[in-house]
């Protein structure tokens, strides 16, 4: 182990940090409208058990692993496996999932903090037009947008985990629940916001179905970053006097609250435009939701509050967004960034230079992909449609392999490095831990259920993206 690896500072330090990495545009528009879509208060219990009884388990395994070896997910595999390459594997692509996240995520961020310019320079009804975003997504802007987020991403990066990851996250998350919440109570005062409030929070149990529950598990999983080597790397700052287990409970209650907030504010705000709306008819996608749908809302205030006034909420929006965005990227790209200052033994800077040119080049042969270069737009078929490159990064690595990634874990944890083990290293720093209740539910869990339904929305995720033929 690395007498010298950086460490956070404190436990809220952490928290922060890691709740920025799970905290993301999906937390604030996807999920409301998933929720609203399933069953609404229903949907939600079925998440939070998801939350309490699947994903922490799983968060608290990563964060484990990491602390124990002091590394990366491919160096914590390398270590822990003592000897068995086979396991070297999980690792790789441990590593190789947040990496390629990190490319189509990367070109959200731009797109985000694009809007965030446009809308702060009074352009709300350009947005808000009719195929501004087709033309936007391909506008030679975006090159100038794309190095400020990098600037901006490197400059966070490169003071490290102490001086860049955790002081930006104890300022940006602070801020994005304020502007969170000012959002949450200017809309809720908009005539017609209760509509969305009730379809949002009564439940109606008949719409949980075997897809739904599989959807609720998968947006719990991705939610909390799990599966992408964030919370094993980050597990690796920790001191080894630190609580994991608090920790952990911490971030997924933050990250959690975030979403269910969020949903006070996205659907409260199109049923006070549209007291019609059928949320049926709402996109389930993240990215249509903030480009296309959110602009709209805003520009509809402008009878009510005037123009400025309405181009001033969509600033707060974009920019609450763009904090949302940029913290998860951080966190996505420190992944890389860590494993390989550790295989190859690098300083951080020369990391970072690596890291840059090989994100800028993959982020603009994807961006190229949405009609600026047609022939990457027809890079693959199945599920009878053809894919971009920007589709085949989000169905390969977003959708599938990070429910995979969890299985391989938990594989691991139980046939390798052993239970035992990792209930061992949970308990520093939580002495009383093995004789808790969860503690045993843990170790029951890690090596039965989870393993289970981790295989289950594996399959279906394969069968559904990419045969068209779900299995629930």
């Amino acid at each position: 182990m690395s007498s010298q690896r950086d460490q956070f500072s404190s436990k809220l330090g952490f928290i922060l940090a890691a709740a920025g990495s799970a905290v993301g545009i999906g937390n604030l528009v996807g999920f409301p409208v998933a929720a609203t879509k399933s069953g609404g208060g229903a949907f939600l219990i079925v998440y939070a058990l998801f939350v309490i009884f699947i994903c922490l388990p799983v968060m608290l395994a990563e964060m484990g692993m990491g602390r124990r070896a002091q590394k990366s997910p491919l160096g914590s595999y390398m270590e822990l496996a003592k000897g068995r390459k086979i396991w070297h594997l999980a690792g790789l692509l441990a590593v190789l999932t947040p990496f390629m996240i990190a490319i189509f995520y990367m070109v959200i961020t731009v797109w985000i903090f694009g809007y965030l310019v446009q809308s702060l320079g009074g352009n709300l009804d350009q947005l808000a037009s009719p195929g501004y975003f087709s033309a936007f997504v391909n506008d030679p802007w975006f090159l100038g947008y794309f190095v400020a987020v990098t600037a901006i991403c490197n400059l966070i990066l490169v003071g490290g985990v102490r001086q860049g990851i955790e002081r930006a996250a104890k300022f940006l998350m602070p801020a994005l629940f304020v502007m969170l919440l000012l959002l949450v109570v200017f809309v809720l005062n908009l005539d017609h916001a209760e509509l969305g409030v009730e379809f949002y929070l009564i439940p109606d149990f008949e719409k949980i179905t075997g897809s739904v529950i599989n959807n609720a598990l998968s947006q719990a999983f991705f939610s909390l970053s799990l599966g992408m080597g964030i919370l094993m790397t980050y597990g690796s700052y920790f001191r080894r006097s630190d609580n994991i287990v608090t920790s952990g409970k911490w971030v997924a209650v933050t990250d959690t609250a975030v979403a269910f907030i969020a949903g006070l504010m996205t659907l409260p705000a199109i049923f006070a435009i549209d007291p019609s709306t059928n949320p049926e008819t709402l996109s389930n996608s993240s990215v249509s939701m903030v480009f296309s749908f959110f602009p709209k809302i805003f520009m509809a205030l402008e009878a009510s509050v005037g123009y400025f006034f309405a181009s001033a909420l969509a600033s707060v929006f974009f920019l609450l967004a763009f904090v949302a965005a940029i913290t998860s990227l951080v966190s996505i790209i420190e992944v890389p960034t860590a494993a390989y200052m550790e295989q190859k033994r690098v300083s951080r800077g020369k990391s970072l230079v690596l890291m840059t040119i090989m994100v800028t080049l993959l982020t603009l042969l994807t961006a190229a992909s949405f009609g600026l270069v047609p022939a990457l737009q027809q890079v693959a078929h199945y599920a009878g449609a053809d894919k971009s490159v920007f589709d085949l990064i989000v169905d390969v690595f977003y959708e599938t392999i990070l429910p995979l990634n969890g299985l391989l874990l938990c594989l691991f944890v139980n046939w390798r490095w052993r239970r035992e083990n990792l209930e061992e290293e949970l308990a520093e720093g939580n002495p009383g831990y093995p004789q808790t209740f969860f503690a045993k539910y843990v170790r029951f869990s890690i090596s039965t259920i989870i393993p289970l339904v981790l295989l289950v929305v594996f399959i279906n995720t394969v069968l559904t993206k990419f045969f068209a033929h779900p299995l629930l």
